[in-house]
């Protein structure tokens, strides 16, 4: 789930131009060699899955894998996944599971595609290139369209897609990693980590919750070491808070709508919307919020879907005064980034080198699927509970936040930590990255938060370098630096 407006062009011009620099560097690694090369270099051989002939695709000294994972025989429901070795010495680097959101969004459109995958699709759909701030740079990288009905995966029996919500998600993804690791046993003891952002602040604490719950059992047990969320959903009450002050903080709302809502509006009461006033005055955030980008404060808006971007990115689910639901908003990217994705997952060579559906063509790949999003069933308020269990097992919990996303802004962030109580055991610093600051950082007792200085909804397309940076001292439990 993620987001927004950042004009893509620049940012491939310039990643490219890096590239262009570390390749005619003595001391760059060659990543010029064929497929057919450098399969001799991981210690899975021959496996069904292996991608080859990627249309577009630069030559890269990896191996990368695609397909389906059944996680229900019965209802025949499939799941589909990519799988990119890190770059080098995938048998000695973590595994890390990364989920977009939504609900409805794909892992693949998203992640992948535009922020932390190796390939970054190009403006005329139709090219790959390569991103040289890839996290497989650090770990070997596992990509998964949730649940059934987003992107690629799918089930047999159309009841399934009437259940969706939290819990049916989790317990799919579960189902899904023991049956994963039967394909890549090498993996099945390997240190594992769950990251994921936006409407994923759900989904990755949820599963983690699972995963820890039934470690219990030896048979079942999954290393799992952590979880890195970022911009994350987290609680109902204290996302929505944040959300309205950051707008008002931020000059997008006034200081009348402001005042409205602080006297008329109670986030913590089971339908805060019963209030017409409170209603209304919601309302006028998100018309406001309509006019730029949610995901992005301060870049421009895709003119070329702006209609595109009212309907879908910043589709709004604001409910009428019987209802007891909060108004929803998709956690989307920017559209024109969306389309890119749209047009180049739909191309038969393209699905038929991913593995996808037996080399049938699906013709309607979507970025986002609304009737998921329109028709999710079941979510908690909040996994504040579960952020406490797995607080108590110890677990690596790092969270970060782009401080110009309004969707899921900073305040939403603080506010839910606050309300953890966590002791204090580094207090707030600035971070740092090739000697500028990245951002700011404190950190609790089992728990890190940082935020991303000048970076939207979906960090990694807005600060790469400093997001390659943080996830490699998450992996390494030291924080970064805070000095240049």
């Amino acid at each position: 789930m993620g987001f927004f407006t950042l004009k893509v062009t620049p940012l491939l011009n310039t990643l490219s131009l890096v590239l262009i620099i570390l390749l005619s560097n003595k001391t760059a690694v060659v990543v010029a060699r064929r497929h057919a090369q450098t399969e001799k270099n991981s210690k899975i051989q021959n496996h069904d899955d292996l991608v080859t002939n990627l249309p577009g695709q630069p030559n890269v000294d990896f191996n990368h894998y695609a397909g389906y994972v059944t996680v229900n025989e019965n209802n025949g429901r499939a799941l589909f996944y990519w799988f990119y070795e890190a770059w080098t010495l995938p048998d000695e680097k973590p595994l890390v599971l990364w989920l977009n959101g939504g609900p409805g969004c794909s892992s693949v459109g998203y992640g992948a595609t535009q922020e932390i995958g190796p390939f970054i699709v190009g403006a005329d759909g139709n090219n790959l290139q390569l991103n040289p701030y890839s996290w497989n740079r650090e770990a070997n990288m596992l990509f998964l369209e949730s649940p059934v009905g987003v992107g690629f995966s799918y089930s047999n029996t159309t009841s399934d897609y009437d259940k969706l919500g939290d819990d049916f998600t989790a317990n799919d993804t579960y189902a899904f990693l023991h049956n994963w690791f039967l394909k890549f046993p090498l993996y099945r003891t390997r240190t594992f980590y769950i990251a994921g952002e936006s409407y994923a602040g759900k989904y990755v604490p949820e599963l983690a919750g699972l995963i820890n719950e039934r470690n219990k059992d030896p048979s079942l047990f999954i290393n799992l070491k952590g979880i890195l969320l970022g911009n994350p959903e987290i609680s109902e009450a204290e996302d929505w808070k944040g959300l309205v002050d950051y707008a008002w903080s931020h000059a997008v709302v006034s200081d009348e709508t402001h005042k409205t809502i602080r006297e008329s509006c109670d986030f913590n009461s089971h339908n805060p919307l019963g209030n017409i006033v409170c209603n209304d005055a919601v309302g006028e955030v998100l018309r406001q919020y309509k006019k730029i980008d949610i995901y992005s404060l301060y870049t421009s808006v895709c003119i070329a879907n702006s209609a595109s971007s009212d309907n879908k990115a910043l589709r709004v689910m604001l409910k009428n005064s019987t209802s007891k639901m909060m108004p929803r908003i998709l956690g989307g990217y920017d559209p024109c980034l969306d389309d890119y994705a749209k047009g180049y997952y739909n191309k038969r060579e393209v699905q038929k080198a991913l593995h996808v559906n037996d080399g049938r063509q699906l013709k309607n790949w979507t970025i986002c699927n609304m009737d998921i999003f329109d028709g999710w069933k079941q979510w908690k308020d909040s996994v504040l509970p579960i952020y406490k269990q797995l607080i108590d097992a110890k677990l690596r919990i790092w969270i970060y936040s782009g401080d110009t996303d309004g969707r899921v802004p900073v305040l939403s962030t603080r506010y839910s930590l606050s309300s953890l109580g966590l002791p204090i055991t580094k207090a707030w610093r600035p971070w740092y990255n090739q000697k500028q600051v990245g951002g700011w950082l404190q950190e609790y007792e089992g728990l890190t938060f940082a935020t991303f200085r000048g970076a939207g909804h979906a960090v990694p397309i807005f600060k790469p370098s400093e997001s390659l940076a943080f996830f490699t001292s998450f992996l390494l439990g030291v924080s970064p630096p805070s000095h240049r």
